[in-house]
């Protein structure tokens, strides 16, 4: 089960799903026209594997990691059937720099040296797993991924160049809590739902409301260390577009190309369903390899929806007994065990080394239908979800996150006392509060209109009104409000709850609404987002007392 094999005289790429006596269903990673009965079929004697090794980054791949730029170099716009080249180059020399002497014993995860991968990641060489013994003879210098650059005593050689099944987990010593946020930079996320480092989040939305462009802002602006981009079945020109994008991107943390830290794997709607499948599994094989070296990794996966029509189109055509709108029954399971690769682990090997992978999956339910099988599925594995709204993105209103649908489970609140404020969680949930107020508020200004509320709710609609559109919403092409620190975040919110207070203070002393929320004091805090971060700190008690005025 699950071997690899060649198919036919152009040696298509497919794998066993299923045997059944002398029967065997093989899926193929290709265009199967021009197959024949009698064509030959050649067992590879291997599952699926990811090569694992320098090189990964800045690279493009397809779902099986054939890399899609060496292909268009030799093979023009279009993937020949049969083509096998290696993910990695084997020409290419690195520097390879060892932290272990000769006579020492290593394990498996140990790491026993160091390659300068691009500008801002080292690439920690490791000893594959299953491999133990004393150190014989270790090289220095030049040298490629394939070249042996240890023996040990008993003669086996450790090369730079790994390969590991990529349906299959990689192990490691334990699974830690997280107690370290995910920061965004996007102020609707980091304040009100925001994931732990190695935790988990969906991001459901309907067609047009902004998954791709969230999901390219993350890449960009997330604090983490590798960024693996699995596009899943999306459309053609959304994928041509994430590949004349991403290689133009400044890493903003750097200064040096966003593709350094990198790995971008793609794949079409109108590519073979089977190598939709395997992307998935791929893209988190080559990332939990970069954890075990120790780095924060985020997989950013656009859509986890086309993986599971996938699955649900191999399972019609093998004819099982079909579940939910016609999903496979183990539809659930599969998810579980993909999001169950996340985490914060503490590696194997020698040193004090802790890595993470943090799951970020878009879903594309038909028509926005949240109820659909995928959702739901993956709403019980996951902690956390950024539902986008269709009413939010038709006004223009970005992240289109609906801060009434979206929830967040992980308790972060340590963090964020001690790093940021010791007022930051009674803020959050004053702000939670005054969103849910005027949410239902808003119900009854649809109906009667705003001016047979009470005062005091009028506050609460003005002030809600004022929060989301300066606050929640931000511009992802300003080169100011893209991004927003922890610091700066918590000096708007705190601007905006000192405001409210004020708001109430001035309502009891007889002034109306219209006093209270002018023209001028609308315009200070509409100009907050717009100012730079390194200037906000010096300005906070100005603009107070401007407010106040």
């Amino acid at each position: 089960m699950y071997h690899l094999v060649f198919v036919g005289v152009r040696r298509l790429l497919g794998e066993i799903i299923r045997i059944e006596g002398d029967d065997a269903t093989i899926q193929v990673y290709e265009e199967t026209s021009g197959l024949k009965l009698g064509d030959e079929v050649i067992d590879r004697g291997e599952p699926l594997c990811a090569e694992l090794g320098p090189g990964l980054l800045s690279s493009i791949f397809d779902g099986v990691q054939r890399p899609l730029s060496e292909i268009a170099r030799d093979s023009g716009g279009f993937i020949p059937p049969g083509v096998m080249i290696p993910a990695l180059d084997r020409s290419k020399r690195w520097r390879f720099i060892p932290s272990i002497r000769p006579g020492e014993v290593v394990g498996e995860g140990d790491v026993i040296g160091t390659i300068r991968e691009t500008h801002c990641i080292t690439h920690r060489v490791m000893v594959p797993l299953g491999v133990r013994g004393a150190i014989k003879d270790i090289a220095e210098g030049e040298i490629r991924v394939d070249d042996p650059i240890a023996t040990l005593e008993g003669g086996i050689n450790i090369k730079p160049l790994q390969k590991w099944p990529v349906r299959r987990p990689r192990p490691f010593k334990r699974k830690i809590t997280s107690e370290t946020p995910f920061i965004t930079g996007q102020r609707i996320i980091d304040t009100l739902f925001p994931v732990a480092e190695g935790g988990s989040v969906i991001i459901p939305g309907g067609f047009g409301t902004g998954k791709t462009v969230l999901e390219q802002t993350l890449a960009k602006f997330a604090r983490t260390d590798i960024i693996i981009y699995i596009g899943c079945g999306e459309r053609g020109n959304e994928i041509a577009e994430v590949l004349s994008y991403f290689p133009k991107l400044t890493d903003p943390y750097t200064g040096h190309p966003l593709m350094d830290r990198t790995t971008l794997i793609v794949n079409t709607s109108n590519m073979p369903v089977a190598a939709r499948e395997a992307s998935i599994y791929t893209g988190i094989t080559i990332g939990e390899y970069y954890r075990d070296m120790g780095y924060n990794v985020a997989i950013l996966a656009d859509s986890i929806s086309r993986w599971g029509e996938a699955m649900r189109e191999i399972s019609g055509r093998l004819e099982e007994l079909p579940g939910e709108e016609g999903f496979p029954m183990y539809l659930a399971s599969r998810l579980a065990t993909f999001y169950e690769r996340s985490g914060m682990i503490e590696c194997t090997g020698n040193g004090d080394r802790k890595g993470t992978i943090t799951l970020c999956t878009a879903i594309s339910p038909p028509g926005g239908d949240f109820s659909e099988p995928v959702t739901q599925c993956a709403l019980r594995v996951t902690s956390a979800m950024w539902a986008l709204d269709t009413n939010l993105a038709r006004r223009r209103h970005f992240p289109a996150i609906h801060w009434g649908k979206s929830f967040s489970l992980y308790r972060l609140d340590d963090w964020f006392k001690k790093n940021v404020a010791d007022d930051w969680p009674q803020l959050r949930k004053w702000l939670m509060n005054l969103l849910q107020k005027e949410e239902e508020l808003q119900d009854i200004v649809q109906l009667v209109g705003p001016d047979t509320l009470r005062d005091q709710d009028r506050v609460v609609v003005e002030m809600g009104f004022l929060i989301r559109e300066n606050y929640l919403q931000q511009s992802p092409y300003s080169p100011v409000d893209a991004f927003c620190s922890m610091e700066k975040q918590y000096g708007m919110l705190k601007i905006f709850f000192n405001f409210h207070e004020t708001a109430l203070k001035e309502l009891a002393g007889g002034r109306s609404i219209n006093e209270i929320f002018t023209t001028e004091r609308k315009i200070i805090l509409k100009d907050l987002k717009n100012m730079p971060v390194e200037k906000f700190p010096e300005v906070i008690e100005e603009i107070q007392v401007r407010i106040q005025k």
